[in-house]
């Protein structure tokens, strides 16, 4: 394989750049788009050169199980895009956070989490890993003294997201991280509210960044996919077996979809968060309401943090509460005319759940209400369309 982008990788390029270019290997056919190695094993050319390659004297590709030439453009385009030491790709966003927590985790070491998280993340933390005697504890999110509280106890590791799902609670990722590290941690966060263009939690401290690839860099909704990133070290003495011998491996033709779909991130990801915002500030006051919840809104208890951690910009989800429980909600889901009621996110079509019956219906009420989901609430992945369509959409669903 030959590098096409060598000269390019000797310098610095600029993010748009990377989306399109970083990481392409072009073939000895000189390909524009990149190839899609759509195989499963390799051949050698001696038998001393496949044991060579098992014992690890000769670095190539043995099976797709562990790398493919697909995949790993995909992961050093995401590498270069994060400003990580490395990215491994995955099955899924839940392979990729039950991958980066249970690669480091033994039995008596403990976990501490945010509470709002997506009901799959709660799910391991507080049933599966309990089960092979790991202590978990989750926490209001945006309560740094709760963080001070738990992770006084010492800590493994730490879960979150920000922006939550999908109340959009927004953490202090900083202090948090600094937190952890004095507690002995290493902090993972759920970044894909946010996605890497609008955060880069590694600046504040992460240690360990993870995305579900299906939401916005395929942004198509065609492929399932996650990633892993974090540091050589965590890597090498934690990630790379636990993946190669559990098998969470992402597909060839996936990884060649979510390459296509980075090429496009930023330009969807900017427009979908100029019309999640002028879409929330529109409905914002509409009768029949309780709240609007949108980190670009200046009413969102956390909007100065938000613009800080956020480059500005409000992510492209919307939180919204109806006064008239489920009974209001469903009426508004039915009444849509473009959007889609769907439990995806960060699709180039607008969709909408309900998350106390879809998303996050295995908790209980008690557990939804403590991290705002009450059964009036929706949640909205703005897409492409034009604003005033999805204005006009869901402000007749809402008055209707």
């Amino acid at each position: 394989m030959t590098d096409s982008n060598s000269n390019a990788s000797a310098r610095k390029l600029r993010p748009q750049t990377e989306l399109v270019r970083g990481g392409l290997m072009r073939s000895g056919f000189d390909e524009t788009s990149e190839a899609l190695y759509l195989n499963s094993g390799y051949v050698y050319s001696s038998a001393e050169e496949a044991e060579e390659a098992f014992n690890g004297d000769r670095e190539r590709y043995v099976y797709s199980r562990y790398a493919n030439p697909t995949l790993s453009m995909f992961e050093e385009r995401m590498r270069l895009l994060e400003g990580a030491e490395v990215c491994r790709g995955t099955a899924s966003g839940m392979a990729a956070v039950n991958a980066a927590l249970l690669s480091q985790v033994k039995a008596g070491d403990r976990v501490v989490g945010a509470k709002a998280l997506f009901g799959s993340c709660l799910f391991i933390l507080n049933e599966l890993l309990p089960r092979y005697g790991v202590e978990t504890e989750v926490v209001d999110g945006t309560d740094l003294s709760a963080w001070e509280a738990a992770l006084a106890k010492g800590a493994k590791a730490v879960l979150l997201e920000t922006p939550s799902n999908p109340a959009l609670d927004i953490i202090d990722l900083k202090a948090v991280c600094d937190m952890a590290h004095a507690a002995g941690a290493l902090v993972i966060v759920d970044n894909v509210f946010a996605t890497p263009m609008l955060q880069k939690p590694l600046e504040f401290g992460a240690d360990i960044v993870v995305y579900s690839t299906t939401k916005h860099i395929d942004g198509q909704g065609r492929c399932m996919g996650g990633a892993i990133l974090c540091s050589q070290e965590f890597d090498a003495d934690h990630l790379k077996d636990f993946l190669r011998h559990t098998g969470p491996s992402m597909s060839p033709f996936n990884a060649w979809t979510m390459v296509k779909g980075l090429e496009t991130l930023a330009l969807r990801v900017d427009r979908m968060s100029d019309n999640a915002l002028a879409l929330a500030s529109h409905i914002e006051g509409l009768p029949g309401l309780k709240k609007v919840i949108y980190p670009g809104l200046k009413s969102h208890p956390q909007y100065d943090l938000a613009m800080a951690q956020m480059s500005g910009k409000g992510s492209t989800l919307i939180g919204l509460e109806l006064e008239g429980g489920k009974e209001a909600a469903f009426k508004v889901l039915n009444g849509l005319r473009v959007a889609d009621i769907s439990n995806n996110l960060g699709d180039s079509k607008t969709l909408i759940t309900h998350p106390s019956s879809t998303t996050h219906q295995r908790l209980s009420e008690e557990e939804r209400l403590a991290v705002g989901i009450t059964q009036g609430f929706l949640r909205i992945s703005v897409g492409l369309e034009d604003a005033d369509d999805l204005k006009e959409d869901l402000e007749q669903a809402i008055r209707a």
